[in-house]
């Protein structure tokens, strides 16, 4: 699998238009690897290689309405911030939504 570089997804991003939403950025104690791991594989997505085939599983922040800003910092519509929000706060991570429009 080819890595994207984190400027390509913020040039992604810029390619959209206005949109009203919120600013997600959470907080992960780096030395805490499996909540490191486990937000990763949410966010950015995992490719798994078994008997032979390859599974790919898509990360939130490839979904429509979506933008990834910065590390921990991701703009999310309003449709989607119940989504994330579940997640960091079913996995007890920090974590703050701040309403914005960006484009």
């Amino acid at each position: 699998m080819v890595r994207k570089t984190t400027m390509a997804r913020v040039r992604k991003g810029r390619q959209r238009s206005r949109e009203s939403g919120f600013i997600v950025t959470w907080d992960v104690d780096s030395k805490d690897r499996p909540t490191t791991a486990h937000v990763y594989r949410f966010v950015y997505g995992d490719t798994t290689r078994a008997n032979g085939r390859t599974y790919r599983y898509p990360g939130f922040v490839e979904k429509e309405g979506v933008r990834y800003l910065g590390q921990s910092v991701l703009f999310v519509r309003q449709t989607l911030v119940a989504e994330i929000d579940g997640f960091l706060s079913h996995a007890g991570i920090d974590h703050e939504k701040t309403p914005a429009t960006i484009g």
